[in-house]
């Protein structure tokens, strides 16, 4: 059973409770990785949410390989998580499991967005906590559980990792500030980025998230108030910031294909999937010619025929029309017929429902770059076009890795 809250790219984790998928797929904000769809089925657990193409914070604090993270995007990267906690704690969804540099990824435009897996990995009495235990708050060391204020020790962690540029634990950071040793504490990269104060505000909220005692943390909402005045060069995107290529220029290479969805030349994405054909249905043809003696499936493959017949001949309201009886049958799956028929919608603008079925095209056939192609045909076509150029790019890496293999 697959269920969908809207639609958008994929990405998976195991080990998951439907009440609570249902529950977290309920939450949209735009510090969040939005969980878009689960599936269960038999013993199988699946998680679609928003796709992420920039890596972990982990990745570009502590591997970083270009250039290290900017004092003014680490200050934003401690803001945008304060309020995705902020979001979250007013929906009622408060306790958030593992918080930690790896839960926080970066979208197309370089944003710090909080990975939705954290509200649902362990039980939601929270008496599961996989991180080292020299990071874990302490009173989970003494109950076993994990609380709203284990959140926010958790958040000083990684105001640290921030600060410093590594995973240092709480217990000798703590040390360090007690000393008053804030240079040991900060990272070298950062040095003339920002004044002493700045460094010392930061270091104090980390103190406070850090306290032993639950009760004495901050909540979200008083660490966002605390953040807002610290940010620095606000009107510099945060791709600017983090060095990353943004749009048509993180795209290399784009194929025919590709460069026909930049375009939105719906003739020339006709022409490509004409000259396709169904060589993409691996397996198709064998299911379909074992089944053919059977009149229902005669009849199937007739609607099939039809369609393809008014898909070359650009009747698309015919071809949708025939495709949607191949399809309702069900006895057959055919990732091409989702794409045509996707192809067909837009032609005969509907987009949504284009972006519906170049999207089930994914499902069945989740390595196929030509549905994520026609994903971004469809959300250009939606005027959603930084979730077209996620799809576009994921198509192209796709692609590149097909013909790499061929």
């Amino acid at each position: 059973m697959f269920m969908a809250y809207d639609n958008g790219l994929m990405d998976s984790w195991p080990l998951i409770n439907q009440e609570e998928a249902r529950a977290v797929g309920q939450l949209r904000n735009i510090r969040l990785t939005n969980l878009l769809g689960c599936c269960c089925e038999g013993d199988e657990r699946l998680l679609v949410a928003e796709y992420m193409p920039n890596d972990t914070l982990a990745k570009h604090l502590f591997h970083w390989e270009t250039q290290p993270m900017k004092w003014a995007m680490r200050l934003r990267v401690a803001l945008y998580l304060a309020q995705a906690l902020e979001y979250c704690t007013s929906k009622g969804r408060a306790l958030y499991h593992d918080l930690n540099a790896y839960r926080i990824v970066f979208d197309d435009d370089g944003n710090p967005r909080l990975s939705c897996f954290g509200m649902m990995k362990n039980s939601r009495d929270g008496k599961s906590y996989s991180t080292n235990l020299a990071f874990t708050p302490p009173e989970y060391l003494r109950t076993g559980r994990v609380t709203a204020e284990s959140v926010m020790y958790s958040f000083g962690t990684l105001l640290l990792d921030l600060l410093s540029g590594k995973h240092i634990p709480p217990s000798h950071a703590l040390d360090l500030i007690r000393d008053r040793n804030l240079q040991m504490l900060t990272d070298s990269c950062l040095e003339g980025q920002f004044s002493n104060d700045e460094g010392t505000e930061l270091v104090r909220l980390a103190s406070r998230c850090l306290q032993y005692e639950p009760r004495e943390r901050p909540n979200p909402k008083s660490l966002v108030a605390a953040l807002v005045p610290l940010q620095k060069d606000t009107e510099v995107a945060s791709h600017v910031l983090m060095g990353i290529p943004h749009g048509a220029a993180a795209i290399p290479n784009l194929s025919p294909l590709g460069e026909a969805c930049v375009r939105k030349d719906l003739t020339a994405i006709h022409e490509i999937l004409e000259s396709i054909g169904y060589k993409d249905d691996e397996g198709a043809a064998t299911e379909l010619s074992f089944q053919m003696w059977t009149n229902q499936m005669q009849e199937t493959l007739n609607s099939k025929k039809k369609g393809d017949v008014a898909f070359h001949h650009k009747d698309f309201r015919a071809a949708i029309e025939c495709y949607t009886q191949f399809i309702d049958v069900g006895t057959m799956v055919s990732p091409t017929v989702f794409a045509r028929r996707s192809l067909s919608y837009v032609m005969s603008d509907m987009p949504q429902e284009a972006l519906n079925d170049a999207s089930q095209a994914q499902v069945i056939s989740p390595v196929w770059h030509i549905a994520l192609y026609l994903q971004a045909a469809a959300l250009f076509v939606l005027e959603r076009d930084d979730e077209a150029q996620v799809a576009l790019k994921e198509g192209c890496v796709l692609e590149s890795k097909k013909n790499a293999t061929a």
